[in-house]
Order: C-alpha cells, then structure tokens, then sequence
C-alpha cells in the first residue's frame, strides 16, 4: 500500500518475480485509462469490489499453480483511504478491513521516491504526504502486521522480502 507514486507497481512486480508468485494489477489504473478520468464518489465502492473479485481470481489461480504468494499492487483498504480523503466518505472501511483481515501482510511503501506526474491519477507532493499519513494512521490502529518499505526500488524489495521472510509459516 502507498499513497500515488511511491512504488507499488515496481515492488508488487518484483517480489512476484522473485518470489515465482502472481501479482495483482491495481483496478483504479485501468478504470483511468479507460474512462480518461478518475472516479466519482458512486464509483468507488464498485472499484474496490472489482479489486477485490481480482484478488480472489489471482488467490484461486494461484492456489490451482501451488503458488503460496500473491502479491497485489494495491488493496481494497486503499480505495476506502482515498474515498475518505477525496469525498470525506468513510462508508468503505468496515467492508475493506474485512476483506483486509485476509492478508498476510502489508507493506507500507514510504513516499520517498521522486514524485512524477503519471497521468490523470496524479494530484503530487502535497496529496501524498497527506494520504500516507492517512494510510499509516489506518495502518497503525489495525492489529493486522504490516511493516514500512523505504528507500530506491532494489532497497524496497530488501526491506520486502525481509518482512515476508519473518512472517509466521
């Protein structure tokens, strides 16, 4: 998890490659580029659903491959942070923890790297540094594991592969 442009894509791809698991593309990205626009408030609920349907097909999959990993480039936790910030909306919460009780764990990527406009998604500096202390709020009054990545993309996937490494079996 991580607010815009801090890395998820990157490091989801690349503990997938490492790992020799699946990953799992975020929704929102798609919708944008499909629809040249970012979502509504009535839309929001519909993406993390979509997500959540993209996660479950990847863990079905998954499990079919004995694959023990799915690494997913975002989480539907994620879009009920960004239905709060953006639309003062926290109607999403108590589904998304739901389904967010699920993970094994979750890596908060910290909005250390260079910030680069991508598109429509982009808000910048000042709406990143805002919604990761949202995420980590969120993050830190859950008793779910998680665990903070800093750092350029090959020290991102050290600090990764070392909490998954010392997650229970």
């Amino acid at each position: 998890m991580g607010a815009e442009c801090s890395g998820k894509t990157t490091l989801a791809q690349s503990l997938a490659i490492h790992c020799g698991a699946l990953w799992v593309p975020e929704v929102l990205r798609t919708f944008c580029s499909e629809q040249g626009r970012t979502p509504l408030q009535t839309e929001q609920a519909g993406l993390m659903r979509q997500q959540m349907a993209h996660e479950e097909a990847a863990l079905a999959t998954a499990g079919h491959q004995g694959c023990p990993l799915v690494f997913c480039d975002t989480a539907p936790l994620l879009t009920a942070i960004y239905s709060d910030y953006y639309f003062a909306d926290a109607s999403l919460y108590q589904e998304a923890w739901a389904w967010h009780a699920r993970y094994d764990l979750s890596l908060l990527l910290a909005p250390d790297m260079v910030w680069t406009p991508d598109g429509i998604q982009r808000d910048g500096e000042p709406a990143r540094g805002q919604v990761h202390a949202l995420i980590k709020k969120t993050l830190a009054q859950s008793m779910l594991p998680w665990s903070t990545v800093r750092g350029d993309p090959t020290r991102r996937l050290e600090m990764a592969l070392s909490a998954i490494r010392g997650m229970p079996a």
